[in-house]
């Protein structure tokens, strides 16, 4: 689990330094506002409500989604009974950027595009060209090099992120994953089993 102790200007100043140093030129026109926009799955009727806070480059994130996320969606989400939400909680300028890109696809590739970010975590982390990388990731979810560039350098989508990390952060956020279920804070990774502890007396009551 990824601690982001002191979290807050200084993080985010950081994060918008390294931003501002590498963007490329615009390319493409962006609408931030679209792109920022609630990325969810499962009805907006469903009982519970899950808010997930992650981060891309988040070990302990990508087990969640590799391994238990599947479980989840299937038991909860696909049966109506969770909101599954979306919440970037970027801990660096990579990080904020594989964010960004996946709001850039369709809002109805954004979830899928997630997980094959998870699913390939280790390769573009790591790589020694990590935007080159995002950018091959992007191309299967339908974003070109013209859209991909103007994306990552889209300031408004950028701060707009950045804004809602601020205000997890305001929350008590301080770890990812951290998942709100109903209003509750659930911090680490958790599986299946544990998370039909907290969900199912929910949707008794």
């Amino acid at each position: 689990m990824g601690l982001y102790r002191g979290i807050g200007a200084a993080l985010t100043g950081a994060i918008a330094l390294a931003f501002a140093a590498t963007s490329a030129p615009a390319q493409e026109t962006i609408d931030a506002a679209t792109a920022l926009q609630e990325r969810s799955i499962g009805s907006p009727d469903a009982p519970v409500t899950v808010i997930e806070y992650f981060s891309l480059t988040c070990p302990a994130c990508a087990s969640f989604h590799n391994d238990v996320y599947g479980d989840l969606k299937a038991k909860y989400v696909d049966t109506g009974k969770v909101r599954f939400v979306y919440s970037e909680f970027p801990r660096d300028g990579v990080d904020l950027r594989a964010g960004m890109m996946a709001r850039c696809a369709h809002p109805r590739r954004y979830a899928g595009l997630i997980q094959v970010l998870f699913k390939n975590q280790t390769k573009w982390t790591r790589s020694n060209d990590p935007l080159g990388e995002l950018a091959k990731i992007g191309r299967l979810a339908g974003i070109d090099e013209a859209r991909f560039q103007s994306c990552i350098a889209n300031e408004e989508l950028a701060n707009g992120i950045l804004l809602s990390l601020q205000k997890a952060s305001s929350l008590g956020i301080q770890s990812t994953p951290t998942f709100e279920i109903d209003g509750q804070l659930y911090l680490g990774l958790r599986s299946i089993e544990e998370f039909s502890e907290i969900i199912d007396p929910l949707l008794a009551n």
